[in-house]
């Protein structure tokens, strides 16, 4: 059956904007693209021991055979949950199928109706797609100003008509898209004097972060002074899924009200296998995490050197964006360097503002000097 007639004139707009996207085909250039910061993902040693660690134990399943409030809450649940709870120091945990799947869940079921959600304007879709199933009013605050998030508190918390019941600001430690970080201690302050919820999204910093990739709040010693933290596995662990940190009574609330929790397939045992596994070697991948961070600093005096630091958002985690406007003019550098070995993908509009296109470049601890320092060169070539 043909596609409806305005869905197709949506493709046409897209085509026309030079906005298609398209699924990539498997390459083998330099990773300078993938989330895969710290190599988790092609880790041989995480892939074997997982395996064994099932056989050992004797779970011989492929499957969760169903919900996790059904059948699927298999013993390696609890034990992974376990030691997550430990390695974060936090009260509890509760994984979720993804990092989409969390944000989804934690956002539609905890603010209520009366309550108010002060999200950052650069905020990941999954946070926003959640808001949107929330019954709370949600407002968007200026990039990392909390002059201009303290202006919205005071407002909401000062109004006669309607004093929300609870106020939750939201935002993340590593935006994926301009890799920058806010002042975290500042917004910590700023939510203890107004009393209002914080809510952390740590996609961008487990792995990267702190001595052991614990991420950027707990590596500051704030963990203990947030409401809650949503880390993601798909990135710096290598694997998949995702975990809610927070307070006991937290992890109870969204097992009995967070949908994409309750009504879907608990992940597989070999999933959640590789979710402990891999974190077991963040405790004994410190030379590895230590390489990603030496790569960060070293990028950064290339880019310097070259003298492109204007091109580029300000930023000390992996990611890495050069400011390049218009979609098909960020294409077709990308293509430059991509025919050079390098796979470096565009950001396009809308998926960035038009005029902020980009190239996103993904730094990892096993990029080697000599294919850091040539993407400066490269670039300054190609752009001037």
């Amino acid at each position: 059956m043909k596609l409806p007639e305005n869905l197709i004139q949506k493709l046409e707009n897209r085509k026309q904007n030079n906005s298609l996207r398209k699924l990539p085909s498997f390459n083998n250039l330099v990773d300078f693209s993938s989330n895969d910061y710290i190599g988790f993902s092609k880790s041989e040693s995480i892939f074997k021991q997982s395996h064994h660690y099932l056989i050992e134990n004797e779970i011989i399943q492929n499957g969760a055979t169903g919900s996790r409030l059904i059948s699927g809450n298999h013993s390696l649940y609890q034990i992974a949950e376990s030691f997550i709870t430990q390695f974060h120091e936090a009260e509890s945990a509760l994984i979720f199928n993804s990092g989409y799947d969390a944000n989804a869940g934690f956002f539609s079921a905890v603010p209520q109706r009366n309550d108010v959600i002060l999200y950052d304007e650069l905020s990941h879709a999954s946070i926003r797609d959640g808001i949107v199933m929330s019954n709370a009013k949600s407002y968007k605050f200026n990039h990392n100003d909390f002059e201009d998030l303290e202006r919205l508190i005071i407002k909401f918390q000062s109004s006669k008509s309607q004093i929300p019941a609870n106020i939750y600001i939201v935002t993340e430690t590593v935006f994926s898209m301009d890799g920058d970080s806010p002042n975290l201690e500042e917004l910590v302050q700023l939510s203890e004097k107004y009393n209002c919820y914080l809510v952390v999204d740590e996609a961008h910093t487990l792995g990267v972060f702190g001595d052991k990739g614990e991420g950027l709040i707990q590596y500051l010693q704030l963990h203990n002074r947030i409401f809650a933290r949503i880390m993601t596995f798909g990135k710096g662990l290598g694997c998949h899924g995702a975990v809610v940190l927070g307070s006991s009574e937290l992890k109870e609330y969204l097992v009995n009200f967070a949908r994409s929790f309750i009504y879907t397939t608990g992940l597989s045992p070999h999933s959640v296998a590789t979710i402990l596994i891999a974190y077991q070697h963040l405790e004994i991948e410190k030379e590895t995490i230590d390489k990603l961070r030496q790569n960060i600093i070293f990028f950064n005096q290339q880019k310097n050197l070259f003298g492109l630091k204007p091109m580029f958002v300000r930023s000390k985690s992996a990611i890495q964006s050069a400011i390049i406007p218009g979609n098909e003019n960020v294409k077709r550098i990308a293509q430059q360097l991509q025919d050079k070995g390098f796979d470096v993908k565009a950001i396009l509009s809308p998926t960035v503002p038009e005029g902020q296109e980009r190239l996103r470049f993904c730094i990892h601890s096993y990029n080697t000097e000599e294919e850091i320092s040539q993407i400066p060169e490269l670039l300054g070539n190609f752009v001037f």
